[in-house]
C-alpha cells in the first residue's frame, strides 16, 4: 500500500551532512504485510539508484506471500529516497521558497541524508527498531548506513553487491554520466522543468551506467559481435551491433521513467559514500552495531566488487560480530541481486528465519 509521510518543516529542517538544511521533506513509502503486536517482524527494503518505493515489483524474485521476505510473516517498508523522483522530495519537486522546481538549486545530498530521513519515517510508523535492514547496490550502502549510525535500531543487516567505500572507478562512471547530462543544450544548468529535458544526456548517461551492471561474460553470451538487423557492416555510424543497439534502448526507455537532475543528486551521493573517512575507519563505523550480517557479492560485479564486501566483512570479523558472508556465483554482474537467483532467495530466507528462531 502506497503512502505519503511529511515532515522536517519549519524549523525542524533536516540537517545535512554539508551543512544545509532541507525542508520540509516528503518521503513515498509503500507497506507489505502487517506489523505484529510486538512490533519485533518491521523490515526495511532500500532501493538502489533506479529503484523507487514499489519494492514489489522490482524485487519481485524476493519479496511476496511465501517468498524470501514473506509478506505473510514480515511487516516490509520501503520508501523512495530523499533527492528522488517517485514522490520524495527531490530537484523536481516545489522549492516553497520560489514556488517553483527546486531544479540545481536542492541541496547536494549523502547517503547518510536519506538514512536520517528514513529514521524519521520509522519513527512516524512507531517502529521500535528493524529486524533487518536489507537493499543491493545504493540500497546496500544505505543498510550498512543504518547500521553505523542506527546500531540500536538494526537487528539485522543485508547488503547485497554493495562497498562501504566506493571506489574511484566507479566515481569516474558516475562522473562521466553527470557530465553527458550537464552537456546537453536542454539542461539549462537544472532548470529544465517546463521545457525540453536533457533527454539525450540521460539517455546517454543511463548507457554509461548500464555497463557496468553488466560483466564481461553476461555482454559476450547475450550480445557476442553480432550484427543488429544486416549480415554485413554497414561502414557508417548507425548501428551495426547487437550490443548497440540494446545500449540504445536502454537509454531511451530511461527517459520516460526518470528525472534528470535526480540522476545526477543520487549519483554524486554514491560517490561521496566513504565510511572510513566519515568514521575515520571501518572498525569505528561498526564498534556499536549489534545487528548479524549476512553479506552478499556477486562474482562478476567489477562494479561493487567481492574484495570490496570483503572489506567490511574482515572489519567486523576482527570487531567479533555475528557475520555471514556469501559469494552468489552468476555471469550477470552486478545486476544479478535483482534477477532470478535461488541462491540469493535461499541465502535471505534461511538468514531470516534463523533470526526469527532466536
Amino acid at each position: 500500500m502506497a503512502h505519503t509521510h511529511t515532515a522536517f518543516e519549519g524549523k525542524n529542517a533536516l540537517k545535512l551532512e554539508s551543512g544545509q538544511t532541507l525542508g520540509p521533506i516528503t518521503q513515498c513509502y509503500t507497506t507489505f504485510g502487517s506489523l505484529n503486536a510486538t512490533k519485533s517482524n518491521a523490515i526495511l527494503v532500500c532501493h538502489a539508484l533506479t529503484g523507487d518505493a514499489d519494492a514489489d515489483i522490482w524485487w519481485k524474485t524476493l519479496i511476496g506471500p511465501g517468498k524470501a521476505v514473506d509478506t505473510n510473516r514480515y511487516f516490509i517498508v520501503c520508501a523512495n529516497v530523499i533527492g528522488g523522483c517517485k514522490g520524495s522530495t527531490g530537484p523536481s519537486s516545489i522549492n516553497p521558497e520560489t514556488d517553483q522546481p527546486y531544479g540545481s538549486d536542492f541541496p547536494v545530498i549523502t547517503i547518510g541524508d536519506m538514512v536520517n530521513a528514513q529514521y524519521n519515517l520509522m519513527e512516524h510508523l512507531n517502529i521500535p527498531y528493524w529486524l533487518s535492514v536489507i537493499g543491493g547496490s545504493m540500497g546496500g550502502m544505505q543498510a550498512l548506513e543504518w547500521a553505523a549510525s542506527y546500531p540500536d535500531k538494526v537487528r539485522s543487516c543485508i547488503p547485497l553487491a554493495a562497498t562501504a567505500q566506493v571506489s574511484p572507478t566507479a566515481i569516474a562512471f558516475d562522473a562521466i554520466g553527470r557530465s553527458a547530462i550537464s552537456s546537453d543544450p536542454n539542461f539549462n544548468k537544472g532548470h529544465f522543468y517546463g521545457k525540453a529535458i536533457p533527454q539525450k544526456g540521460l539517455a546517454t548517461a543511463r548507457m554509461i551506467a548500464h555497463i557496468t551492471y553488466l560483466s564481461e561474460q553476461s555482454i559476450d553470451s547475450k550480445f557476442g559481435r553480432k550484427l543488429q538487423d544486416k549480415s554485413e557492416y554497414g561502414y557508417h555510424f548507425d548501428t551495426d551491433f547487437q550490443i548497440e543497439s540494446y545500449l540504445k534502448y536502454q537509454g531511451d526507455k530511461f527517459v520516460d521513467r526518470f528525472d534528470a537532475n535526480t540522476y545526477l543528486y543520487l549519483t554524486k551521493a554514491i560517490s561521496y559514500f566513504d565510511m572510513p573517512r566519515k568514521y575515520g575507519s571501518l572498525e569505528k563505523a561498526f564498534s556499536a552495531t549489534q545487528a548479524k550480517f549476512l553479506v552478499i557479492a556477486i562474482t562478476t560485479d567489477w562494479l561493487y566488487t567481492p574484495a570490496q564486501s570483503k572489506e567490511f566483512v574482515k572489519s567486523l570479523i576482527r570487531l567479533d560480530k555475528e557475520v555471514t558472508y556469501a559469494e552468489m556465483d552468476s555471469m550477470n554482474g552486478h545486476d544479478a541481486f535483482l534477477l532470478e537467483q535461488p541462491d540469493l532467495t535461499d541465502l535471505v530466507q534461511l538468514f531470516l528465519e534463523k533470526l526469527n528462531d532466536n
